[in-house]
């Protein structure tokens, strides 16, 4: 699988942004964290809007940038497609000429994407002709996404693309960004400060803290990381965990979702059998016991697991993270008391207690 390497240094008066990166050519890499941490200019950096003095930005064997060799291929020369806040389409074009403006841009020898194609996808066949200002703020932004697909782009940047659109419409909007990259195959780098939308759409998921890399890796592993609540929220840290459905029990009204590490059951979802669903498993939702409950337990997901990290301890806070293997990775938080009591060290087996299992696609309500 080839990668996106990417290399940037970039001094101004009262910021730096200083990144060196890799990342996957292929799927959803959500770029997170809070509002000044350096997300766009890191965008803006990929696409050559902003120039870094040593940068360096390769996908694969394609160099776009090496100014160490003085190389730099302006945003014009990249086959890259920026999908920025604002919708900036053409008031005076219908929805058929924005969408062709790109396409047209395009030489005819590299265009992989057609109309048709962006049209079924993104659901537009009904506005082609109407002018922008007559588009809900959604259906605007669905035509922003069709015209950087329609200059058949090796690579799609968006630029927090939801941000002011309302709830009904970001569902809207997330559920056309997943088709995409299930459809066309192509990497997307998405800026976003929401973290339903990274929950809802990171394949890898790369944090920046203060113009600086926090951590970047698959969304699991990430947040399961101990020690990532100096970077998200501690109300929203533990796993993220891909499952496919296994089977529903009508009797009791729940549903089984299957996982490398076993099954889950969760309360009766409305999917056929072999969907998948992404779950998240809060830590503060995880119980450990050191071996088998010996007794009846009302919690109805209790997996076998071997503790991996512990950490880091602190003593002025009252809770410490454990990084689990339950066949992928799972975070714990416990007090230190328990800690102690437990007895836990790296490599132990113990039995998790899983008290709640959110369904991502619950987190946009």
């Amino acid at each position: 699988m080839s990668e996106l390497s990417a290399r940037f240094d970039v001094v101004f008066p009262s910021f730096r942004l200083q990144v060196k990166a890799s990342l996957p050519a292929e799927g959803i890499t959500v770029v997170f964290g809070p509002s000044g941490c350096g997300k766009t200019t890191f965008l803006r950096c990929l696409a050559g809007l902003i120039r870094s003095p040593t940068g360096f930005l390769a996908l694969g064997e394609q160099v776009w940038q090496d100014e160490i060799r003085g190389l730099f291929l302006p945003l014009s020369q990249r086959p890259v497609g920026y999908v920025f806040q604002e919708p900036r389409l053409f008031p005076h074009l219908s929805v058929r000429s924005n969408l062709l403006y790109g396409w047209n841009r395009t030489p005819a020898s590299e265009r992989r994407i057609s109309l048709d194609q962006v049209v079924a996808i993104l659901g537009l066949d009904s506005l082609l002709e109407r002018r922008p200002t007559h588009l809900s703020g959604g259906e605007q932004q669905r035509v922003a996404i069709g015209r950087a697909l329609l200059t058949s782009p090796r690579l799609l940047l968006m630029d927090e693309p939801l941000s002011s659109l309302d709830m009904p419409r970001k569902r809207e909007i997330i559920s056309f960004i997943q088709r995409l990259d299930r459809e066309f195959r192509i990497p997307i780098i998405y800026v976003s400060h929401a973290l339903h939308e990274v929950v809802q759409l990171a394949k890898t998921l790369l944090l920046l803290k203060e113009g600086s890399l926090a951590a970047i890796g698959p969304l699991g592993e990430v947040f399961s990381q101990v020690g990532i609540r100096r970077v998200i929220s501690d109300s929203h840290i533990g796993a993220v965990i891909d499952t496919r459905v296994a089977e529903h029990d009508v009797e009791f009204g729940l549903t089984t979702l299957a996982f490398p590490g076993g099954r889950l059951s969760v309360p009766h979802q409305h999917y056929s059998i072999g969907d998948s669903l992404r779950v998240q498993i809060l830590a503060r939702d995880v119980s450990l016991v050191a071996s088998p409950p010996a007794f009846e337990t009302s919690v109805l997901n209790v997996l076998e697991a071997t503790v991996m990290e512990i950490g880091p301890i602190e003593s002025n806070q009252p809770f410490v993270d454990i990084k689990l293997d339950i066949g992928c990775p799972l975070l714990a938080t416990i007090t230190r008391k328990s800690l102690a009591a437990l007895k836990l060290r790296p490599g132990q087996k113990v039995h998790a207690q899983i008290k709640a299992v959110a369904l991502i696609h619950d987190s946009l309500e």
